[in-house]
């Protein structure tokens, strides 16, 4: 349990750095010891909408939704994650 706190407070400093490829690798590091810990599913969400990666985001606030099903923050970062996906699919539409 220990070493799950010092890799997540360690994905907590990258975010706060803007540094959030090494975040999400942190947050994944966490899941491998936690599967069940909401609170890195919703931190790796946020680091994959900064990078654009919406379809990633969005399916690990499906997961948290599965685990915690009226979790607040899983169900606007996962809208947010709709609406990259939406915007994606007109841009490749206009092109």
């Amino acid at each position: 349990m220990e070493k799950f706190k010092r890799l997540k407070n360690e994905g907590n400093d990258f975010v706060k750095m803007g540094e959030y490829e090494e975040a999400a690798n942190k947050y994944s590091e966490c899941m491998k010891l936690n599967t069940e810990e909401c609170t890195v599913y919703t931190n790796r969400a946020l680091c994959y909408l900064k990078l654009y990666k919406y379809e990633e985001a969005k399916r690990d606030c499906d997961h948290v939704l599965q685990i915690e099903d009226s979790n607040i923050k899983a169900f606007y970062r996962r809208a947010l994650a709709y609406k990259g996906l939406q915007v994606r699919k007109k841009n490749l539409a206009g092109i």
